[in-house]
């Protein structure tokens, strides 16, 4: 897989629509984590979560040969993602989960791949314990954010999507993106405000 390494992504996408399944194992490696992430966040679950990477890159290797542009595959990628995870969420509501089984929210991923405790707490453990505290807290408050404002909240600040990306992903209007985006902000802002 080395090879692939010196290709730009387009051209990978090309070799796995026309069939090479190193391509398109190189296009899962390169993408799995941030799917993973964004899946994690919108359910709350690890096994689902786990459960939607696996169904959504089946989907996407089923449906490879028919994407028209190769350079839409990342958006392609998070909107079937973030397609499987609403619906999983609508499921739920159909068919009700044990609502005090909580996930362990200290071994949730970091949202960038990188030190959740970046701006120099590492080292203070009185600062890494009110991080790690201000960040369940965080993840708690998204769980109430709508699946729609959250989507687009999190495309927008863990996966750091351009709204105009976002609206293609969540097949909706940059302006109903724009609002999602603020009325999730809000609601996060007023529901972290004992922590400023």
């Amino acid at each position: 897989m080395a090879s692939f390494d010196t290709l730009d992504e387009c051209t990978i996408v090309s070799r796995a629509q026309d069939g090479d399944p190193q391509a398109f194992e190189w296009l899962v490696s390169a993408h799995q984590g941030g799917v993973y992430r964004l899946c994690y966040r919108m359910l709350n679950d690890r096994s689902a979560a786990e459960d939607v990477v696996q169904e959504t890159f089946v989907s996407i290797w089923r449906g490879l040969p028919n994407l028209s542009a190769p350079q839409t595959f990342v958006p392609w990628l998070y909107r079937s993602a973030t397609n499987k995870c609403l619906d999983a969420l609508r499921s739920r509501k159909r068919h009700p989960a044990d609502p005090m089984a909580l996930e362990d929210l200290e071994e949730a991923p970091p949202a960038h791949g990188g030190d959740a405790l970046a701006g120099g707490a590492a080292g203070d453990p009185a600062r890494e314990c009110e991080i790690q505290a201000q960040m369940r807290a965080l993840a708690v408050l998204l769980r109430a954010v709508p699946p729609g404002p959250r989507a687009c909240w999190l495309l927008r600040e863990v996966h750091e999507f351009s709204y105009c990306e976002i609206a293609t992903i969540a097949q909706v209007s940059e302006s109903t993106v724009r609002g999602r985006i603020a009325r999730a902000k809000r609601f996060l802002a007023e529901g972290m405000a004992s922590w400023r």
